[in-house]
């Protein structure tokens, strides 16, 4: 079983949970963040300003700050891990920059507290 945690738009929360319940893909955590990717940074002034030179802190201006953004938490199946992918990247792909991330993770158990089962049972099993 794999974690995926994927990092979209605002915007982009409700076709995603309903493209992925479509996908039998159920379970999931929402939340809500700020953060910006390097699409929209000059990566020699942040360098520069995280050095302290005033001239690079100045020169980022109010232009990058951080934008509001949703992480969704997914732990599936292995079976279901390309499928989750597939879907969340048919949704939110548009081709421009802030399209998001899709990070994958192991992980090693999962356990259902009212019942106390363990493993796959506890997922989502479409």
């Amino acid at each position: 079983m794999k974690e995926i945690l994927t990092i979209i738009r605002m915007n982009m929360i409700t076709p995603t949970k309903r493209a992925l319940s479509d996908a039998g893909i159920m379970s999931m955590t929402a939340k809500e963040a700020l953060g910006r990717g390097k699409g929209m940074v000059d990566l020699s002034l942040l360098k520069g300003a995280e050095k302290g030179y005033e001239e690079a802190i100045s020169q980022l201006g109010q232009t990058q700050r951080l934008i509001p953004k949703r992480i969704l938490f997914c732990i599936v199946p292995d079976k279901l891990i390309k499928k989750t992918i597939k879907t969340i990247i048919k949704v939110n792909q548009t081709g421009k920059s802030g399209d998001g991330k899709i990070f994958v993770m192991p992980v090693s158990d999962s356990i259902n507290v009212r019942m106390g089962t363990r493993g796959d049972i506890v997922l989502d099993e479409a």
